[in-house]
């Protein structure tokens, strides 16, 4: 089958879906359609008649560790300040260029 790079950006799913199925999808762009992606299958999943993940019983490591009492203790000031702390990022301008530590300034 093929499709434009249009039909390609509203029915991605359905493309998706077919190629899952074995079918081969050929995106193809401009008004000669020229071929430009293949959308093939990673590898045809198993049907399973068991879920993909299992919940987890209540109390499945009881008994294995303890939480000590401490554990609800208020966080010190330190502690707090850090949890708190807005994230700064460590590259400049977002362009891929890593702070140099000899141009930062404390």
């Amino acid at each position: 089958m093929e499709a434009t790079m249009h039909e390609a950006k509203t029915n991605l799913s359905k493309l998706v879906a077919r190629a899952r199925e074995g079918e081969e999808v050929i995106l193809t762009n401009g008004r000669n359609r020229a071929p430009i992606a293949k959308i093939v299958p990673l590898g045809v999943p198993e049907k399973s008649a068991e879920p993909a993940m299992k919940s987890r019983p209540l109390g499945l490591f009881k008994g294995q560790f303890e939480v000590p009492d401490s554990f609800f203790d208020p966080l010190s000031e330190e502690e707090l300040a850090l949890w708190e702390a807005p994230l700064v990022s460590t590259w400049k301008n977002n362009n891929g260029d890593p702070l140099d530590p000899e141009e930062t300034s404390d």
